[in-house]
């Protein structure tokens, strides 16, 4: 998938790659707004151009793998709609933005995104407006970059703070008959601590406060900004507002304006002169491509046939996605409990290659969201980004998270950009497995192991380790740890690894001030920044790894399917994907579900690699 930026317009998308959707932009013959429409900026031919922008639903940090084909449609990616506000801020055809909140799920540093967009459209002199029927802290948070905040009569107002669970399960195991035989290297690491503890050690408990303490400080200090208030006004607005309504928002200076949605092009045209027209020329997303419905059969062999393009023809940026847990070999659609997918080795190292070897590619950024993963993945990542980078400017830019594996990896990089709220850092090394003893018996299962070779049965299922084995699986997870923090050291110069390391783990803004990475800005400043150093005017910015053929779209499909059922002949596996994970996820809710499953997925890994680089990820947040 490729996108094209100018100097003149960087953020503007060519005429064929248009369609709205999901993020929609309505015309005037829309019946949700009737009524006519002072003060605000005219279009000297006429009335007001007003864009709006309706953000639904949760937004994808890369193309989806079927976005060549068909577009990306109902599902634009996150720089999509940047790119979006980007255009109709530097637009003369608009006066004004609206953009209104239909059930948006972005994660906060997605917010973060989103609002520097805002905040140049407002710069380049358009006024942008919020409007939702609800209010929760994200919006809230996203509102806050906006002129002016509008709420649904009716609508709730709800801004907590900011709650957090942490969920122990070393008495379930137990009660299961399951022992977790865990070792970290690093005592902030806490990577371990939900399999082999009932209650976070004081180290985790140091390390997890004060990084809620930054995110908390964060998101804070974005409303105080947005809506000019004290510290005290916001504590006074938090404690009345934990639950309350519009007109109650609005006295405690959360909110600018409380109206019934028919009523909303009335309100914006006093705004705006007194008529507004809603434009519908701005678009979000890449549109399909032409098929020819009447003839289905021509259609489908078209489809079948059509191969994605991948090869840059001009001056071009290539954005690497490393984005979910990091294993060998290649990357993954799914999880093993139907969650996210995963980044392979093989994969990022072959898209790797591909900017290396194409002279059109002046420069790359590596995109990651990764809590880590696989050791030795995320050295064969690191070599690759370091070959590219001996000819190629290679930046990264740090999306909800780069912890453990995932900084390892971008580490590599030249340069590093975090959102304020990015997650980054988790220096440090666990390992292990699960000794299913305990459940064998309960289920009258009986396993009787044959082993050859000195070590063959280090990964048995069934005793736990003797101490002689113990420290040998400590000395070699050493052995990484000391080439993670020779990574480090190598590529952060002048890091304080007392300081970063152990597996402690830090908000964005507070890792400048350490040296763990450069700049705060996102993905829109990081490809900025490095088009103006490379002095690019004119280019395209391409993601990779690139789009698959959908003939082998649906082969990678069959394969994850057929690989599922094989599972299923283990009782081990079977109980987690099974039995246990529906006991599971009745148990926590569907809300603090899917965090639960990402873990139990990463930690399936220790069934194949010893050691991992992993962050914790059941930090569920509310």
């Amino acid at each position: 998938m490729k996108s094209f930026r100018t100097k003149s317009e960087r953020s503007s998308l060519p005429r064929s790659f248009s369609t709205v959707a999901a993020l929609t932009l309505l015309g005037l013959t829309t019946p949700l707004f009737t009524g006519p429409a002072t003060a605000g900026p005219t279009r000297p031919d006429g009335p007001a151009h007003i864009g709006l922008l309706e953000l639904t639903g949760s937004l994808d940090e890369k193309p989806g793998a079927l976005d060549w084909l068909i577009g990306s449609g109902s599902d634009p990616t996150l720089r999509e709609l940047v790119d979006a506000i980007d255009k109709a801020g530097s637009s003369d055809e608009y006066s004004a933005l609206v953009i209104r909140l239909k059930d948006a799920e972005f994660k906060v540093t997605q917010i973060e995104e989103i609002g520097a967009a805002i905040t140049r459209a407002r710069a380049s002199g358009k006024k942008v407006h919020v409007f939702s029927e609800s209010y929760g802290g994200p919006e809230l948070s996203l509102a806050s970059y906006a002129d002016d905040v509008i709420v649904q009569i009716g609508g709730p107002i709800e801004l907590p703070g900011v709650y957090m669970e942490e969920m122990f399960l070393a008495d379930t195991l137990a009660w299961a008959g399951i022992k977790s035989e865990m070792v970290q290297i690093g005592d902030y690491k806490g990577a371990n601590e939900q399999m082999t503890r009932s209650a976070p050690s004081p180290q985790w408990d140091q390390n997890i406060s004060q990084l809620l303490d930054s995110l908390y400080t964060n998101s804070r200090d974005r409303i105080k900004k947005g809506r000019k208030f004290t510290d005290s006004q916001l504590d006074t607005a938090m404690e009345s507002a934990w639950m309350t309504d519009g007109e109650a928002a609005q006295s405690l200076g959360l909110v600018d304006a409380v109206i019934d949605l028919p009523d909303l092009n009335a309100y914006i045209g006093k705004a705006h002169g007194g008529s507004v027209t809603w434009s519908s020329n701005l678009a979000v997303g890449s549109s399909s491509n032409t098929l020819d419905a009447s003839n289905p059969f021509a259609m489908m062999q078209k489809i079948m046939s059509a191969k994605p393009k991948v090869k840059a023809t001009g001056a071009t940026i290539a954005v690497v996605h490393i984005d979910g847990a990091i294993v060998d070999g290649d990357s993954t659609s799914g999880g093993f409990m139907g969650g996210g997918g995963s980044v392979g080795s093989r994969t990022i190292r072959n898209a790797l290659e591909d900017t290396l070897k194409d002279d059109e590619i002046k420069g790359v950024i590596i995109r990651i969201d990764s809590p880590g993963g696989s050791a030795t993945a995320s050295e064969v990542i690191w070599q690759g980004i370091r070959r590219v980078a001996a000819s190629k400017p290679v930046w990264v830019s740090v999306g909800s998270m780069a912890a453990s594996g995932g900084y390892y990896c971008a580490v590599a990089g030249d340069r590093i950009y975090v959102n304020p709220s990015s997650v980054v850092g988790s220096i440090g090394v666990v390992g292990g497995r699960m000794s299913m003893t305990g459940l064998y018996d309960k289920l009258k299962v009986h396993v009787v192991g044959r082993a050859r070779g000195p070590r063959s049965a280090m990964f048995r299922t069934t005793e736990p380790w003797t101490p002689e084995e113990l420290g040998f699986v400590r000395s070699k997870m050493q052995e990484t740890y000391n080439l993670f923090t020779k990574r480090v050291s190598a590529g952060r110069k002048g890091i304080d690894l007392a300081q970063t390391a152990e597996g402690r783990l830090f908000a964005g803004n507070k890792a400048i001030d350490l040296k763990m990475a450069d700049k705060v800005g996102g993905l829109h400043e990081a490809i900025e920044d490095l088009a103006a150093q490379l002095s690019l005017s004119d280019y395209e910015i391409m993601d990779l790894p690139g789009p698959k053929p959908l003939n082998e779209v649906i082969q990678d499909a069959v394969r994850g399917m057929v690989r599922a059922s094989s599972m299923k002949s283990s009782s081990a596996t079977t109980l987690l994907n099974g039995e246990l994970a529906g006991l599971a996820r009745t148990v926590v809710g569907d809300h603090a579900w899917p965090q639960v499953r990402e873990s139990i997925d990463g930690l399936l890994q220790l069934r194949d690699h010893p050691v991992l680089l992993m962050s914790p990820k059941v930090l569920i947040f509310r």
